[in-house]
C-alpha cells in the first residue's frame, strides 16, 4: 500500500511537512526516557521522528484500518506497537502496564477536546501532552482569564497543566489542507495534587457558568443552588465567568458547597 486516502468523516488531514513533524517530536525532548502514546499517526510522518528517539517506548493508536495497514507495511519497527482502535474508547488504565506516559499527536480537530477531557481522567499518569490542534482551540487552551478565548476547557485543563502555545502552522503543510490555521501546544503537569473543593462540583460550576457566559455568575449559578440566592453572597457573583481564575473557581465552588450544606 503506497497511499492512504484522507477520510473526511475521521477528520483526517495528513501532515506532510517533515520540518514541522520534527519540531512536534522535539516538544518531548527533555522528557526521556518515557513511554509515549501517539494518537492518530495516519501515514507516520510524525511517527518516524518518534521512532528515532531511542529512549521513547512508543505505541500508536489508529482508528483507520487503511492507515493501520500502511503503518504495518512501511514501519516494521512498529510491529506489536500499533493499537487498532479508537482512543476515546480505550482503557488507559492498563496502557503501559499502568506506568506514566506522554501523549502526542496531530490530533483530529473534530475530537481534540474529547481527547483532552479523556486525558484528564489519567492526569496523574500523563505528565506531558503535546501536539497539533486547530489554532482556535490552542488559543482557547492557553488563554488567561479575562480573554474572550478563555472557556471551559481552559479552566479544566489549566487547573492541572501549565499550557504553552508554541507555534502556528499554516494549512499548506497538510493533505488535504484544512480551512483554518493549526498550532502546536505543550501541556506540562503542574504541582497541584488536588483542588481544595469537590472536584466533581468544580466541573459543574465551570460548565454551568460558561454555558451562560454572557450572564453574571449571580444569574448563571442558580441551577446549582438548592433554593433562592442567599442574602450573604460571594464577591465573585457580579463577574462573568471569563474573568475568574482557576483559584477563584475553586473559591466559588467552596461557596456553593457551603450553601448546599445549609451553611
Amino acid at each position: 500500500m503506497d497511499y492512504v486516502r484522507p477520510k473526511k468523516q475521521l477528520g483526517q488531514h495528513f501532515l506532510k511537512d517533515l520540518t514541522v513533524a520534527g519540531r512536534i517530536a522535539g516538544t518531548l525532548e527533555g522528557c526521556m526516557p518515557a513511554h509515549v502514546l501517539e494518537i492518530g499517526p495516519g501515514t507516520g510522518v510524525l511517527t518516524q521522528f518518534l521512532l528515532q528517539m531511542p529512549q521513547a517506548d512508543l505505541q500508536v493508536v489508529e482508528v483507520d484500518a487503511e492507515s493501520v495497514a500502511y503503518l504495518q507495511e512501511h514501519f516494521p519497527a512498529l510491529n506489536g506497537r500499533i493499537i487498532a482502535g479508537d482512543f476515546l474508547r480505550m482503557d488507559l488504565g492498563t496502557l503501559f502496564g499502568g506506568a506514566p506516559f506522554l501523549l502526542i499527536g496531530n490530533y483530529p480537530y473534530n475530537i481534540s477536546s474529547q481527547i483532552f477531557f479523556k486525558a484528564l481522567e489519567q492526569k496523574d499518569r500523563i505528565p506531558v501532552i503535546s501536539g497539533m490542534i486547530q489554532k482556535e482551540v490552542a488559543q482557547r487552551l492557553a488563554s488567561p482569564p479575562g480573554n474572550k478565548d478563555y472557556g471551559i476547557l481552559s479552566v479544566l485543563l489549566q487547573a492541572w497543566y501549565d499550557i504553552e502555545y508554541l507555534f502556528t502552522v499554516p494549512p499548506g503543510v497538510f493533505n488535504p489542507p484544512p480551512k483554518v490555521d493549526s498550532a502546536v501546544i505543550r501541556m506540562r503537569r503542574n504541582a497541584v495534587t488536588h483542588l481544595d473543593c469537590d472536584e466533581g462540583l468544580f466541573k459543574q460550576v465551570v460548565k454551568t457558568t460558561f454555558n451562560q457566559r454572557r450572564k453574571t455568575i449571580r444569574n448563571s449559578i442558580k441551577p446549582l443552588l438548592p433554593g433562592a440566592l442567599p442574602s450573604e453572597g460571594h464577591p465573585l457573583l457580579e463577574l462573568r465567568p471569563e474573568r475568574l481564575s482557576v483559584a477563584q473557581f475553586v473559591s466559588l465552588t467552596q461557596w456553593v458547597e457551603r450553601i448546599r450544606r445549609g451553611g
